[in-house]
């Protein structure tokens, strides 16, 4: 192209005179020779740029290729990928051994060994998390185990489970004089089970053991769709807020409470609620050798200082209880409370009513309202306490049984909505100090 305007250039020039066109000339060169610079410069900076572009092109094609990625820019429904998501999303993943069908990464006890952890068995550290690095995780899909089957819905899966999805029936063998798991044709059977059947009574029941040699009894609890968690009590903390159960219960229970100056059971008094429950099932609580009761006797003593009471004992189980605890606030902190059932609820737990009515006074201030909703009978037996609470009786009002506000009760009993408040009054000391 740049030949052919020359040229053309060339031939108008013929036949004309030297005299003024020679300077003519001479400018004119000089302005085409500075346009054939341009052209130049321009046409050779576009392939330069073409080229670019098609090396940058080249070179996500290579990292698609290598991520296993499309080998074209474009995805399948034709529109553009993003550069970023081609360079790190990948096409699939490798699938884990088989013998890492039931691996738990942070509690691996492969893992442990291999790493030379320095832990202390007594306390039972080996049986809590210690989480690999990241160079040590697994960045693999986890296959199912053989013949693995999707898994029986609730509450169906509450009696039976397919054992090919937990192939493990060494515990029906061990367990066998508990009649816990029973292995029959293609499935596992569990005529006994305690915690399961406390959900019929709106109970959840939640199951803990730690990752040992019965590790799969989490997991059979977990495939029946039953509340369950790996863990133990050792040298951390229960993953549960304080005050979070009503029960525990330690059935065959081989846990050294003894340890640490009872430290666990410090734990297990943390993570009750206030009136609850502890049932202990053990050969302690009823053998009549020396050292059951040695660790009987111990334990009581552990119990006692934490204020626990027994509140049943029957061949080997004891049932102690957590006391009816006060509220975290001060004096004179509120000016309305409201209970609703609350009465009720204490009173069919064995618990204090002048305890509660104490305890809310206390926290309530001088010429503070209470709203007490509850049966008719509770609020009558209440109303004893005024003259001896300095509380006056603001309003008392019936709820007409099968109201919207009635839902709660299942009696038949009327509910009352009584309304009470707490007078100002002071001791005689207060009133000659205010003389």
């Amino acid at each position: 192209m740049n030949e052919a305007l020359l040229l053309l250039w060339v031939s108008m020039m013929r036949g004309r005179s030297d005299g003024g066109q020679k300077k003519r000339l001479i400018a004119s060169v000089c302005v085409v020779a500075l346009f054939l610079c341009f052209l130049y410069m321009y046409y050779d900076s576009s392939s330069q740029g073409a080229s670019a572009l098609e090396y940058g092109r080249s070179l996500r094609k290579l990292g698609s290729s290598y991520l296993g990625g499309d080998d074209e820019d474009t995805k399948q429904d034709g529109s553009v990928s993003n550069e970023e998501d081609s360079l790190v999303v990948a096409k699939s993943f490798p699938v884990c051994d088989d013998r890492h069908s039931e691996i738990i990464p942070c509690l691996d006890r492969n893992f442990i060994y291999q790493m030379r952890l320095k832990l202390d068995l007594s306390l039972m550290e080996h049986y809590e998390r210690h989480c690999p690095p990241p160079e040590r995780k697994f960045n693999c899909l986890i296959p199912p185990p053989s013949g693995y089957k999707v898994p029986i819905k609730w509450p169906k899966s509450r009696d039976e489970v397919w054992q090919a999805n937990i192939p493990h029936t060494h515990l029906a063998k061990e367990k066998s004089d508990q009649n816990w798991m029973v292995v029959k044709g293609d499935k596992i059977n569990f005529p006994a089970s305690f915690g399961a059947y406390l959900l019929s009574s709106d109970i959840i029941a939640m199951s803990l053991a730690p990752n040992d040699v019965h590790q799969n009894q989490i997991q059979f609890a977990l495939e029946r769709g039953i509340p369950a968690y790996l863990g133990v009590l050792g040298t951390k903390r229960l993953p549960y807020p304080s005050r979070s159960f009503e029960l525990a219960h330690c059935s065959r229970c081989r846990i050294d409470w003894l340890q640490r100056d009872g430290i666990l059971l410090l734990e297990l008094d943390r993570v009750l609620r206030p009136g609850g429950y502890f049932a202990y099932s053990s050969p302690e609580a009823y053998a009549q050798d020396e050292d059951s009761l040695r660790i009987w006797k111990e334990m009581s003593t552990l119990v006692e200082r934490m204020c626990w009471r027994i509140a049943a004992k029957r061949n080997q189980t004891v049932v102690w209880q957590k006391p009816c605890e006060a509220f975290s606030t001060y004096p004179r902190t509120y000016d309305l409370l409201h209970a609703w059932t609350v009465f009720s609820d204490i009173k069919s737990k064995g618990c204090s009513v002048e305890d509660l009515l104490l305890e809310m006074d206390r926290i309530l201030r001088p010429t503070g309202f209470i709203i007490i909703r509850d049966k008719e009978s509770i609020v009558e037996s209440i109303k004893k306490y005024m003259k001896a609470l300095h509380w006056e009786v603001v309003a008392s009002e019936k709820v007409t049984t099968g109201s919207e506000l009635d839902q709660d009760n299942e009696d038949g009993e009327n509910n009352v909505v009584f309304i009470v408040r707490k007078k100002l009054w002071l001791t005689s000391e207060s009133l000659r100090d205010n003389e």
